[in-house]
């Protein structure tokens, strides 16, 4: 694990960004993130005493497909495929994953690949873009006491995160298709209005729902 705290004394609005390889830590380790995932705070309870320290945390995780790493290359997979990858992914709690808003599969990179020329929006125009999408979500929610899209909760997200309507019936679909719990719908809002914040659109649309929903996969279970 590795963590860097920022600048300054520690409050509700510091940050920690941590990088986990998450099958490789016991299954009641990673279940422990779950309520600071969830509200950002952790509550220590001891005989004489009962303290809540800030944990507002940005957690960036990474896993292999399998143990060997190679499920997606027959050449290369091990014999227990794909029954290994269940048994490997297994490993994170599906309480955990409920609590994680973006779910990336990244393809192995090749040797052909780094002779592509660099991606048109280099970091420089990813960043303005960034800001920019900040910028709009504090503006937005200054009445409500949040900072950014994930901090709306309640009415707030209502009136900001709901999708016109054909956004709304590809949400509802997908709710009832993918079976997602009341805690992915919030955070599907929360990352729909967020990608159409870095798109400069007022409105959640259709498009900014699809994209979130393709942030939801989940890994293959046994």
């Amino acid at each position: 694990m590795r963590g860097t705290y920022p600048r300054g004394a520690l409050h509700p609005s510091s940050a920690w960004c941590a990088c986990y390889i998450m099958p490789e830590f016991q299954r009641a380790v990673l279940d422990s993130l779950r309520q600071p995932l969830e509200t950002g705070k952790v509550d220590v309870a001891r005989a004489n005493a009962h303290v809540s320290f800030p944990a507002n945390v940005q957690l960036i995780a990474a896993m292999n497909p399998c143990r060997c790493g190679h499920l997606g290359d027959p050449a290369l997979a091990c014999s227990r495929a794909p029954k290994c990858a269940a048994d490997y992914q297994s490993k994170v709690s599906g309480p955990m994953l409920d609590r994680i808003d973006l779910h990336v599969e990244v393809d192995p990179v090749s040797a052909a690949d780094l002779a592509l020329p660099p991606p048109a929006e280099g970091s420089e125009q990813v960043a303005e873009r960034v800001m920019a999408a900040r910028q709009r979500q504090t503006a937005r929610a200054e009445a409500t006491g949040a900072r950014t899209n994930a901090d709306l909760d309640g009415d707030a997200l209502e009136e900001f995160a709901a999708p016109d309507e054909p956004g709304r019936q590809l949400l509802m679909q997908a709710a009832t298709a993918m079976r997602l719990s009341a805690r992915s719908y919030t955070r599907m809002l929360r990352v729909a209005r967020t990608i159409a914040d870095l798109a400069g659109a007022e409105k959640v649309g259709r498009i900014h729902v699809a994209e979130a929903l393709s942030y939801r996969r989940q890994p293959p279970r046994a």
